[in-house]
């Protein structure tokens, strides 16, 4: 940007060169502000106990991690895996009349920032889990052979949430389960 502003040939206007350079140095600002705040929050997540026992979670990072504790502590507030993802909106919407369940998309209550970054997290799972034939990998992989690629996007959203929330709730480090079949 600042080649674009001093080049003589670009006939920019001099107002249009005060223009572009005041954008230029509002961006590295907000560039440097958005460096200091996820730095922050690295820190926070790495100095918390129950963050960190998050991170092992695939699709967990420092932004969820934190966000989760935010939201619920230690979970305490809800008495299953279910309830903290119905909470979260992670579960289909139901509608019953004359004895007959029909179940619609996922009902999109509770937390938004929060289903947001679980399902961004359960996008990048199902990116690496290709190459993991146990545990996980070798559910998705079922998943993914019965519907859609969004539904198991959310699906493994759901998943990820209840592993959250045990993690959470019983204070123990997350164990993923080729590790659990090996001992």
């Amino acid at each position: 940007m600042p080649d674009i502003v001093e080049d003589a040939d670009a006939n920019l206007t001099p107002r249009m060169r005060t223009l572009l350079d005041r954008l230029w140095q509002e961006w590295k600002q907000l560039e440097s502000g958005i460096e200091t705040a996820s730095n922050e929050i690295e820190q926070i997540a790495s100095q918390d106990e129950a963050c960190q026992r998050l991170r092992q979670i695939p699709g967990v990072g420092p932004l969820v991690s934190t966000a989760t504790v935010a939201a619920i502590g230690n979970g305490a507030a809800f008495r299953k895996g279910r309830e903290f993802a119905a909470w979260l909106g992670l579960v289909p919407r139901q509608y019953s009349t004359g004895g007959k369940a029909r179940l619609y998309g996922i009902s999109k209550r509770g937390n938004n920032y929060l289903r947001r970054m679980f399902i961004h997290g359960a996008r990048a799972v199902l990116m690496r889990v290709k190459y993991d034939t146990a545990g996980l990998g070798q559910w998705v992989h079922q998943l993914e052979a019965r519907t859609t690629r969004n539904k198991v996007i959310v699906a493994l959203a759901n998943k990820l949430a209840r592993i959250a929330w045990a993690v959470l709730f019983k204070g123990e480090a997350y164990r993923h389960a080729a590790v659990c079949a090996q001992a």
